[in-house]
């Protein structure tokens, strides 16, 4: 072989080991894209509505203790602290409109809203007793509602958690919840929701959720959200001002 041969044949090597070299580079190149998508589409879905549904609220759930029965199925405390037992029975009874309570309070509940009436009152149930998968759906509902205005994710939860409640730590999933609205057809808000907070003790009924008392009950005012506690609980929480959680913390 010639010295020019001898010289192609170099040059054909040098170029053969050339392309292997690019094409391996070109194949590492590729793969790293490859990954860095599947990581990059993995992160998109643990951060975004998704990660909520797997999901982190049973963490805040599993914080919780199991709400006490020991004082009776009308004082139980169920709030962010406390969620409801796992083997709690509610006994349904549905309303004309279709809303269910649970049975037991269905006497005074239909007593109160006769008195409501003869005072020339229009009001009615707007709701009462949801399962477990309802309230994960309004919950959800308020969720995106705050993302659509722009929150992020965790601000999100934290705000919509004010409004809802985690499930099953709500009590309309006990069944002796209710909220009540007026028909304004006939009665205003004003005139219902007052009516209710002055009244509704007599029928056994305590407004759960008291402007002044944020800050314990952990839910903010609703003066529509109504809850039975029997007459005598009402009573005395009425007469003393105090919320559901400090009437419980005092008679221990």
């Amino acid at each position: 072989m010639n010295q020019y041969a001898r010289r192609r044949v170099r040059g054909h090597r040098r170029s053969y080991y050339g392309n292997l070299l690019m094409a391996a580079l070109i194949f590492l190149i590729v793969a790293v894209i490859v990954l860095a998508a599947k990581m990059f589409s993995a992160t998109i879905s643990m951060g975004g509505f998704s990660r909520l549904e797997r999901f982190e609220l049973p963490s805040l759930l599993s914080e919780a203790e199991t709400a006490d029965l020991e004082r009776g199925w009308n004082l139980i405390l169920v709030n962010s602290k406390h969620r409801i037992p796992k083997r709690y029975e509610v006994e349904l009874i549905r309303l004309s409109n279709g809303k269910q309570v649970d049975e037991r309070i269905y006497p005074e509940l239909q007593e109160m809203f006769d008195a409501a009436r003869a005072n020339g009152l229009h009001l009615f149930v707007a709701e009462g007793y949801r399962t477990q998968k309802e309230q994960q759906q309004l919950l959800d509902e308020k969720i995106e509602e705050y993302k659509n205005e722009g929150y992020p994710g965790a601000e999100a939860e934290e705000l919509a958690r004010q409004w809802v409640a985690v499930p099953g730590t709500s009590e309309h999933q006990l069944g002796i919840a209710v909220d009540i609205n007026a028909d304004n057809a006939g009665s205003s808000d004003d005139e219902v929701y007052t009516w209710l907070a002055e009244n509704s003790w007599q029928y056994g009924f305590i407004r759960r959720y008291p402007p002044d008392k944020t800050e314990i009950t952990g839910t903010i005012y609703e003066p529509w959200h109504y809850r039975y506690v029997g007459k005598e609980a009402a009573r005395e929480i009425a007469s003393s001002g105090v919320c559901l959680e400090e009437y419980l913390e005092n008679l221990r």
